[in-house]
């Protein structure tokens, strides 16, 4: 396995002709990506992936295991990151079942540079959103939680487009502590500056 790190992003590489993973090290290098490169599904499965903007770049047909089947096993396992497939031998069929199981881009060997230079831009733009996605997500939810659970009904019913007097209806509460509860959850939701 080579690791070499010039940035955060990185690409993994599954491919058991050494040459050929060793072309690929050197092209993903000249954009500065990190590679990181396996000769089997069982190397790429025993080591912990990065938790950074990431793509893997998987031949279909591997020793062992196939590149679908370490796609399936990454799934089970929740493991969301975006997959370039690459084979010798592919057909339709097989690109179709390579992108209905959420392949990024499906390539044909020998592949021609740019093609796998834009599959991997792509690849890793798209896990760079997602991981964006997901880490707002959890802040979002983590303010949520700060909030007590009278806020929580404050912010529900607010939410549902009630006015703070029908708010106060509705919790047997006055005005006025709708108001200091309302403000309390706002301020909990606003995202730190």
């Amino acid at each position: 396995m080579h690791a070499e790190k010039t940035t955060e992003d990185t690409v993994l590489i599954v491919e058991d002709d050494k040459a050929f993973s060793a072309a690929l090290h050197r092209l993903f290098r000249t954009i500065g990506l990190r590679v990181e490169v396996f000769e089997s599904a069982t190397a790429l499965l025993k080591c912990p992936l990065p938790e950074v903007p990431s793509c893997l770049v998987l031949d279909v047909r591997l020793p062992g295991r196939s590149g679908f089947d370490i796609q399936a096993e990454l799934a089970r396992a929740g493991i969301q990151i975006p997959t370039i497939f690459m084979t010798g031998h592919g057909d339709i069929p097989m690109s179709v079942k390579a992108m209905k199981a959420g392949a990024v881009d499906f390539l044909p060997k020998p592949v021609r540079d740019q093609d796998m230079l834009d599959a991997v831009t792509a690849a890793i733009d798209r896990d760079r959103k997602r991981r964006e996605e997901k880490k707002a997500e959890l802040e979002l939810r983590s303010r949520y939680e700060s909030l007590t659970p009278r806020e929580r009904e404050v912010m529900s019913l607010v939410a549902a487009g009630l006015l703070n007097k029908q708010i106060a209806g509705e919790l047997g509460l006055s005005e006025i502590t709708v108001k200091i509860h309302r403000g309390h959850a706002m301020k909990k939701m606003r995202p730190a500056p």
